[in-house]
């Protein structure tokens, strides 16, 4: 592809994954096994991380896009650059290589029928910075998108300072900016960070928040979030309903930012955005042409029905979707039902991004009628024969109000 002028800045964590093929299902206590000699399949080797994942997932979808991610000088390091070399030499023009540093690298062991499990080595995202971004990178581009702070040591130290910082920088230059989460371990230094002070430092500078439901439940309240994961066990958003989610969603509101976008796993995409105009005014590069379309919008939209192969950055293609929609201009639902088009592609394959097509394809699947998966949150004024549902303001939640699906222009 020919170099072009990067619309997106994707920022944050970056690491090289490794991802064994295992060739039966079954425990894991029966698998990972003291002494014992796993036979596993082929290795998927793939850059892993929200700066490839998210990044890599809009440059397939047709966004020039810029990765600011920040590697050692060693074969690690070489061999990510490398492979993001492969999609495009332009994708690492904001890449941070730190000498004498260790790259990030995770081993993600994706059993059949289990969740993932992750042996993650944080690296060079330890020491990212402020200071390690250079605004000359951002200079000419529409959105500076920011993920995985939680596994960053910089990000959380000192109530989050630094990534605070980050944002202001971003929103200095004049670019929208979008932040994703990730569940940090609860017994570590980030799992005991003060995340409810961390948010309320950063979220005045973001302008679209796309956490998960589990990440954003851990973070603003531990107890509720330890007491579901008790009653329901590690997926419990299948178990939630309506008013948590606007409770949740008003506390982010409240916290500055203007637009939130809930992943809720299986079951959907929940989109909520501010009453205030002036603060979607404030949305920098990518503000929306008709402000009232986006005022006060509350949405829920459920996954698509996919080949399922492997979940791995699922998440990360999800907000891609919904991104490159957000840079197109298009409407929330839009930009809703993009998000889990995409998400959905992504989990066809095994490994983050090779599952997901150009925006052409994703239209096309749309438009062929795509068949929803069936979900089981509780929904007031929702339809479940409807492909999602908008309520337009507090008025409207008696009964809400049904969208069909839309497609690009």
């Amino acid at each position: 592809m020919a170099h072009r002028q990067s619309e997106a800045v994707i920022a944050g964590h970056i690491c090289l994954d490794i991802i064994p093929t295992f060739k039966t299902s079954g425990e894991i206590r029966d698998i990972l096994v003291p002494g014992k000699l796993v036979d596993v399949g082929r290795a998927v080797t793939a850059t892993g991380g929200s700066v490839s994942n998210t990044g890599l997932s809009l440059f397939q979808l047709g966004v020039a896009t810029s990765l600011m991610g920040k590697v050692g000088d060693d074969p690690f390091g070489e061999i990510i650059l490398g492979l993001v070399r492969q999609r495009d030499p332009a994708l690492v023009k904001g890449m941070i290589v730190a000498k004498g540093e260790q790259s990030s690298y995770t081993v993600v062991l994706n059993i059949p029928g289990m969740d993932r499990i992750f042996l993650h080595c944080p690296g060079a995202n330890d020491t990212f910075r402020a200071a390690d971004i250079d605004r000359r990178h951002l200079a000419g581009a529409r959105l500076f998108h920011f993920g995985y702070p939680p596994l960053m040591k910089r990000m959380y130290e000192k109530d989050g300072r630094e990534c605070a910082a980050i944002f202001r920088c971003a929103k200095r230059a004049g670019l929208t900016t979008s932040l994703d989460m990730a569940k940090p371990d609860p017994a570590s230094a980030a799992g005991q960070a003060p995340w409810p002070r961390i948010l309320a430092a950063a979220l005045p500078y973001v302008d679209i928040f796309l956490p998960s439901i589990d990440e954003i439940c851990y973070m603003l309240d531990r107890q509720r979030h330890d007491d579901l994961v008790a009653r329901h066990g590690a997926a419990f958003q299948s178990r939630i309903d309506s008013d948590m989610l606007r409770e949740i969603a008003d506390r982010l509101l409240g916290l500055g930012t203007a637009i939130v976008a809930i992943k809720l796993g299986d079951q959907g995409l929940y989109v909520r955005t501010t009453r205030d105009a002036k603060r979607l005014r404030r949305l920098g590069a990518c503000a929306p042409s008709k402000v009232e379309e986006w005022l006060s919008r509350e949405i829920f939209t459920p996954c698509f029905l996919a080949n399922l192969v492997g979940t791995t950055g699922s998440g990360d293609a999800t907000i891609a979707g919904f991104l490159a929609a957000f840079l197109k201009g298009m409407s929330p639902l839009e930009c809703a039902v993009a998000a889990v088009a995409v998400g959905a592609c992504s989990v066809e394959v095994a490994d983050a991004t090779s599952g997901v097509p150009a925006w052409s394809v994703v239209q096309k699947r749309l438009r062929a009628g795509w068949k929803r998966l069936p979900f089981s949150l509780k929904l007031k004024g929702f339809n479940p024969d409807a492909e999602a549902v908008v309520w337009y303001g507090p008025g409207d939640r008696a009964t809400g109000k049904t969208g069909a699906t839309a497609h690009a222009k």
